[in-house]
């Protein structure tokens, strides 16, 4: 009976593994790039450096007058709010991360969904500048995106949901295959061929395996609510049970919603708003909302920098920093700090499960170490399709009769575009970002469909192609473009990883630096691949008979 299980679960550990390993791989390849999303998106904008201005405030400026020397632009920007949009649902000011940063204005017009609108205004100056400012752009959320719902919308979603149950099936099924799993990770025999292929896929998985418990398992409980809605639904109604809920869950979290009156009135100077907020929350601000602008309704909303990305984030609970006012006569109407809990409740379960997922806790060293761990559980995955098509190549087991041959070359084109296909697609999707226009209309969506259509010729190239060349010539490819994108990012922006270190974008330069790290990696992973199927060729000519006199 005990041999019976191990042999069902073997099947199941081979055939589930290897069905849904070609789109994990992909998943989990995307996903490990979206832990920088915010540092890629910002790399992608490529917003032009601008001159600093330096506004004169007198030199016997109390340091609150100094203080508003860098604030003072709001006004300015509720100036050129209250003329173009005076009739808009909210206002949107994005104060500048770094001095040589615009500021971002945005605002929403119409009723329903409404349009949104954007303006750009120099920080100094208050002077309106030329748009397109930077490049349109999905930057790092399409990786985000892509990786939980494959741009497939609800259709994908279910589909990724689908793939994660059967990852979770296919880790405890591999744990209980393996009976000597642990002590194999310090085993490794190289040039083994087969054994040599199971020693890397053993020691990866235990490496990673209870990061790919966690990873996979709050992946699926992230959205409890979408895929099992049902209950929801009974106790909050049809139409927005989970705002509801959620509003339910955590009435502190949230300034009580209030729906324009018809009545205006003038909007308080945000400067000493925004100096109130630093006070109440210890944070300096970095976004300023305006709900119901020119009513007498207007909330003002001021947000504080985060420091989940910083080593200041020593708890995985980190909420964002918020204080509401009354727009009119500056009363608080809400304040939430950026504390962690005094101790820990039932209903702070989905945030934690959330921030273990997205890692909004330990700093840019924890942001890294899911990175390579997702790399790491990445390429186990691929390993194991790798290990399937060897063990096949020493003795098929004929499992679809005359289609097994044409069946194993399918295994082996979608193990290639799987892994180095996807590699080559998110390279090209930076390089997308680049070569089209800045003002091209519809541009963010273009770069996304080179991803896809990369994706595509990939696949192809991996079906028409031998394997080992294949897994060559996709593997070179992607490094020469991980290798040329800073050349190509100076030669279309004037941008390199010396400017953006020398005005302060860290997030930026290390885009660059990460890239050409990969560039290397896939480089050497191109040269052992070439090796290998050169030493093939050699030993084919080495041992073929010579033909009789």
């Amino acid at each position: 009976m005990k041999e019976g299980f191990r042999q069902t679960m073997a099947w199941v550990h081979t055939w589930i593994g290897l069905v849904c390993g070609w789109l994990l791989c992909a998943i989990f390849l995307t996903g490990s790039i979206s832990v920088f999303r915010d540092a890629i998106t910002q790399w992608m904008t490529a917003r032009p450096v601008l001159e600093a201005v330096h506004v004169d405030v007198g030199a016997n400026a109390s340091i609150n007058e100094k203080k508003g020397e860098q604030r003072h632009i709001t006004e300015l920007a509720v100036q050129h709010l209250q003329h173009a949009a005076p009739d808009a649902r909210f206002w949107r000011i994005e104060l500048p991360k770094h001095p040589a940063d615009a500021m971002l204005l945005a605002w929403r017009s119409g009723e329903g969904r409404g349009i949104n609108h954007q303006a750009v205004m120099h920080p100094a100056t208050g002077e309106i500048l030329p748009a397109p400012w930077g490049r349109k752009t999905e930057g790092g959320r399409h990786f985000m995106l892509f990786h939980y719902m494959l741009h497939g919308d609800m259709i994908g979603f279910w589909i990724v949901g689908f793939v994660s149950m059967c990852a979770l099936v296919t880790l405890v099924s591999g744990v209980v295959v393996h009976r000597r799993i642990f002590a194999d990770f310090f085993t490794f025999r190289p040039g083994k061929g087969q054994r040599s292929w199971l020693d890397a896929h053993n020691a990866t998985a235990v490496l990673t395996l209870p990061f790919l418990f966690m990873i996979v398992y709050t992946g699926v409980a992230f959205f409890y609510s979408t895929y099992m809605p049902q209950p929801l639904q009974a106790a909050y109604g049809t139409t927005q049970a989970h705002a509801r809920f959620q509003k339910e869950l955590k009435p502190e979290a949230t300034a009580p919603a209030r729906p324009r009156t018809g009545t205006p009135a003038d909007l308080l100077p945000l400067e000493p708003l925004l100096q109130q907020a630093e006070a109440l929350t210890g944070r300096p601000a970095r976004m300023v909302m305006v709900d119901q602008p020119g009513d007498r309704h207007m909330t003002v909303r001021v947000f504080g920098k985060s420091d989940t990305a910083d080593a200041a984030a020593q708890t995985v609970l980190n909420p964002p920093s918020i204080v509401s006012f009354d727009g009119v006569n500056g009363e608080v109407l809400n304040v939430q700090r950026a504390q962690p809990p005094d101790k820990f409740s039932s209903d702070q379960v989905h945030d934690m499960i959330k921030a273990l997922h997205v890692v909004h806790f330990g700093g840019w060293s924890m942001k890294w170490l899911y990175f390579v761990s997702g790399l790491l559980g990445t390429a186990m995955i691929a390993m194991g399709g790798i290990l399937f098509m060897v063990k096949r190549r020493r003795k098929s087991e004929q499992e679809f009769g005359q289609a097994t041959p044409a069946f194993y070359r399918f295994v082996e084109a979608m193990n290639v575009a799987s892994l180095a296909g996807i590699g080559i697609a998110s390279v090209a999707y930076l390089y997308a970002n680049r070569l089209i226009p800045a003002a091209m209309e519809g541009r963010e969506l273009w770069e996304i469909r080179a991803f896809l259509i990369v994706c595509g010729l990939a696949l192809v190239h991996a079906w028409i192609r031998p394997a080992l060349r294949a897994w060559v010539e996709q593997f070179a490819l992607a490094s020469a473009l991980c290798i040329g994108l800073p050349l190509l990012n100076f030669f279309t922006t004037g941008q390199h990883v010396v400017s953006y270190a020398t005005r302060g974008d860290a997030q930026s330069a290390w885009v660059e630096l990460t890239t050409l790290l990969l560039g290397v990696l896939l480089a050497y992973l191109a040269w052992r691949v070439h090796c290998k199927q050169y030493g093939k060729q050699h030993s084919k000519q080495h041992h073929k008979p010579r033909a009789a006199p």
